[in-house]
């Protein structure tokens, strides 16, 4: 059974992840989205992290784990080592890179 992240893994998260700047956590579901620059890159999940697949980010891992954070979903990638800042913030920016941009939501007229 999955754990809910802790919010020490959150906040290390944060610290890693901090000079790339414009970086967020959102908490969605009991875990946290990861959003870079208004797009959903990843998330923290059973304090783990995982990074939406490409083969742009893929090709930045020497080892591709491939996992699911919950039972229905996609597999993600797997960051095994979150120590690495570097490789983290290249992973960040290349995924954001190619990612399609979020669609707006129209709003409702009332």
């Amino acid at each position: 059974m999955l754990m809910a992240t802790s919010v020490d893994f959150k906040d290390y998260m944060e610290d890693q992840l901090q000079p790339l700047g414009d970086v967020r956590f959102k908490k969605m579901f009991g875990e946290y989205g990861l959003f870079y620059k208004e797009k959903m890159v990843g998330v923290l999940a059973d304090n783990k992290l995982y990074i939406k697949p490409t083969d742009e980010g893929k090709d930045l891992l020497k080892h591709v784990v491939m996992e699911k954070f919950y039972e229905q979903g996609k597999p993600y990638l797997l960051i095994e080592d979150t120590d690495d800042r570097d490789l983290l913030w290249k992973l960040i920016v290349k995924t954001y890179d190619v990612l399609p941009n979020p669609v707006e939501k129209k709003k409702r007229a009332r």
